[in-house]
């Protein structure tokens, strides 16, 4: 009974790092802001203080006993639970048909007409309440307050009803940031509560929590030059990917604009390079932003590019949320990156979010041409010039378009703050759509930096020699006569070894 009564007094006098974390629960004997090791049960209450003071007498051994049998069977259901279908992504990555249909196979009522989110709340209360436990995952969002959320990009990253609590200790104690891709144990919301909760940290961007600690910072990586190459060509047919690939050679860590008149074919551009990358580079994973596009626009890209995340914000949506889902994807490509992965992000385009961080903009009364603010252009700066590869391993590439003749002077303006920033462009031309010409590149503007760095050096004086011929003659007849070659030979390597350079 003594021990009983001091255990009574240690559970009601413990103290929380916060006032606002209300998401405590004993599902599985630890405290939401405690993170359980997934390797290996406990052995002991974690209701427990670390040191015991002297004169407390020890716990009785069937009490440990008990705790231990306990602690045994929720790690071994948690584990069956990371195996099995009870994962929160797989039911966020369903479409409303199979959503309904698994409600019904499942038993729920009142589901016809549910929106989407709202049924995924549902299906995963009803397997919480099955089954005790479910894992959850998602990118993290820290909010003002110090607490934070995990999104999904399912769902462009917007607030919605199965979204997960992370709270401001478990934030302080492992070190998260926002972009943190977590995973862990969740439990569902308790009465008072609206949101499922993070009770153990499972894993950081897919690797083990306590080694985020050894991560350096993406501002204390070393830039460098890009100097290993993303290989576009992939079939013979494929001409756009192929000519790219010999006029602007791009590399992992390239900062690149796609400078391109309206209607000049830069959406059918992102998808086809969004596809090469996928199959050359199955390792870089590739985000898709579309800021201010179109809805059909952003389904054609969800189907033709679906090895690829797609992110949007279509025209109808406010400012704010425009710079909200660009932030979110440039935090995650940073965190990603200090974990040494290769990302790569189709930004179309850079002149709609600047746009948009202008009009969130506070009013200083000092205003550019065209209605530009002056601090408006900092946070897309930032954006675009986080693309580098770095000496310690890892590297963001960004290819953004541009646009330009739109008849607006704003974008003009916008442009020109962009234009020299990248070390790589790409100018459509709409002569050559006009005449019906695909890819619409203008070669002679068209170019990398430092791209003896991403060719071979003989690959590299065949191109020389090639550019030197194509530069002579204007635009049109450059791009006639080196479609039509292309589609003579297969590959661009036998295309440059036949090439005449004496």
């Amino acid at each position: 009974m003594a021990d009983a009564k001091k255990k009574k007094t240690k559970r009601t006098n413990r103290k929380t790092d916060d006032a606002d974390e209300t998401v405590t629960d004993v599902v599985n004997g630890a405290e939401a802001d405690d993170p359980i090791d997934s390797d290996a049960p406990q052995t002991s209450s974690p209701e427990a203080p670390s040191e015991e003071p002297a004169s407390q007498e020890p716990a009785s051994e069937p009490a440990d006993d008990a705790i231990a049998d306990f602690d045994k069977e929720m790690h071994a259901k948690y584990e069956k639970v990371k195996r099995g279908d009870l994962h929160l992504k797989d039911l966020q990555k369903m479409e409303v048909a199979e959503l309904h249909e698994l409600a019904k196979e499942e038993g729920l009522d009142n589901v016809a007409g549910m929106p989407r989110q709202e049924l995924v709340f549902r299906l995963l209360r009803e397997r919480v309440q099955k089954n005790g436990l479910m894992y959850g995952e998602g990118v993290l969002e820290i909010l003002p307050d110090g607490f934070g959320f995990l999104r999904s990009p399912d769902y462009n990253y917007l607030p919605s009803p199965d979204d997960i609590y992370v709270s401001p200790s478990q934030i302080r104690r492992f070190g998260l940031q926002q972009g943190h891709i977590v995973a862990g144990q969740i439990r569902p919301p308790k009465e008072s509560e609206k949101y499922f909760a993070l009770l153990r940290v499972e894993a950081i961007n897919y690797e083990e929590p306590d080694k985020v600690q050894r991560k350096t910072s993406f501002e204390d990586l070393t830039p460098t030059h890009p100097d290993r190459r993303i290989i576009l060509e992939t079939t013979p047919e494929e001409i756009s990917m192929r000519v790219m690939d010999m006029v602007t050679p791009v590399g992992f860590g390239q900062r690149m604009l796609i400078v391109a008149p309206p209607r000049t074919g830069k959406t059918i551009l992102l998808q086809k390079i969004a596809n090469s990358i996928a199959a050359n580079h199955p390792e870089a994973y590739v985000i898709i932003l579309l800021i201010n596009e179109r809805p059909e626009e952003v389904t054609a890209f969800q189907r033709t590019c679906s090895s690829a995340e797609v992110v949007s914000s279509t025209f109808d949506e406010p400012a704010t949320r425009h710079v909200q889902i660009a932030q979110m994807v440039s935090t995650k490509a940073r965190r990603m990156m200090e974990y040494g992965r290769d990302v790569v992000i189709l930004l179309d385009s850079i002149t709609r979010l600047a746009r948009a961080h202008n009009a969130v903009a506070p009013m200083s009364g000092r205003i550019l041409t065209g209605g530009v603010e002056v601090g408006a252009m900092q946070a897309p700066r930032r954006f675009f010039g986080a693309a580098r590869t770095v000496e310690e391993g890892g590297s963001l590439t960004i290819m953004a378009t541009a646009l330009i003749d739109t008849g607006s002077r704003m974008d003009q303006v916008i442009f020109e703050e962009f234009k020299g920033t990248g070390n790589s462009e790409l100018h459509l031309d709409r002569r050559l759509v006009d005449r019906r010409m695909w890819p619409a590149i203008d070669i002679s503007r068209s170019g990398s930096r430092k791209e003896e760095l991403l060719l071979d050096p003989q690959e590299y004086k065949l191109v020389t020699a090639l550019r030197k011929v194509l530069a002579e003659m204007d635009p049109v007849s450059a791009m006639e006569l080196l479609i039509g070659r292309l589609k003579k030979i297969d590959t661009n390597a036998e295309f440059l070894m036949s090439m005449d350079v004496s």
